[in-house]
């Protein structure tokens, strides 16, 4: 995997989530394995504002910004490009709902940090522009999803999942 120059702002705001500096490290390790895996990632420095917060927090986000009154694993809200500002291009900010990351990774039996590293993974690729609305979108964004996961050693995570 090629160097980012990748900045992150991690707020960890509430939920019982892994000590501060060993999720900055996952979440480093995983936006950056997203940001390597496209062909058409931004060139230059980057920065991503990562909110690691409880499913309250998140429901109340995507309640506010997405009408939606229910938790979420993640969410994603891409940052507009603003050409001529110095410093890295601010990619935009991620949610995570600790509850729910956990909930999803016991019930799919799989480890806690993999499934948190496939969410940031997930939401890094939506900052992107990366969506998942329509099959063949879907079909996409998970492709570049197992991908960027298979660099880090985790497996697929669609694996024996029902279409």
């Amino acid at each position: 995997m090629s160097a980012v120059d990748l900045t992150l702002d991690v707020i960890v705001e509430a939920g019982a989530w892994p000590d501060a500096p060993a999720l900055e490290r996952l979440a480093h390790w995983a936006s950056s394995a997203a940001l390597t895996t496209v062909s058409d990632a931004p060139a230059g420095p980057v920065e991503i504002s990562m909110l690691f917060t409880d499913d309250a927090g998140v429901r109340e986000l995507n309640r506010q910004w997405r009408g939606q009154d229910k938790a979420t694993n993640v969410l994603s809200f891409p940052a507009p490009e603003a050409p001529g500002v110095p410093g890295p291009r601010l990619l935009g900010d991620v949610a995570l709902a600790y509850e729910t990351v956990e909930r999803e990774a016991d019930a799919e039996g799989k480890r806690f940090e993999d499934h948190l590293a496939h969410l940031v993974v997930h939401g890094t690729l939506h900052l992107l522009g990366y969506d998942h609305e329509l099959e063949a979108q879907a079909e996409i964004m998970e492709a570049l999803e197992v991908k960027a996961l298979a660099t880090l050693g985790i497996a697929d995570p669609y694996r024996g999942m029902a279409a």
